[in-house]
């Protein structure tokens, strides 16, 4: 089952996704990218059955999606109450 320590791959896949954006994929796609790279680390990295894996790859990639999306919005409003 989905224990805290595998929490640690939501801040990686947001490594990875960042490591893409800067070798020039545009930003549109890193949700996406979030996506895939969640299930793959469900299917790989977790011990646990397939469907498993996939439903808590999804959850992982959307983790790590909303939490890149948070911070950017936070810093924008913030950019934003500056000027």
């Amino acid at each position: 089952m989905f224990t805290y320590y595998d929490a640690v791959i939501i801040p990686l896949i947001l490594g990875v996704v960042e490591v893409f954006k800067r070798l020039g994929m545009p930003s549109k796609f890193s949700p996406l990218i979030s996506l895939i790279l969640g299930i793959l680390f469900g299917i790989f990295y977790l011990s646990v059955p397939m469907k498993e894996g996939i439903l808590i790859g999804i959850m992982l990639g959307l983790s790590a999606s909303g939490l890149y999306s948070g911070t950017k919005n936070l810093r924008e409003k913030k950019e934003e109450n500056d000027c």
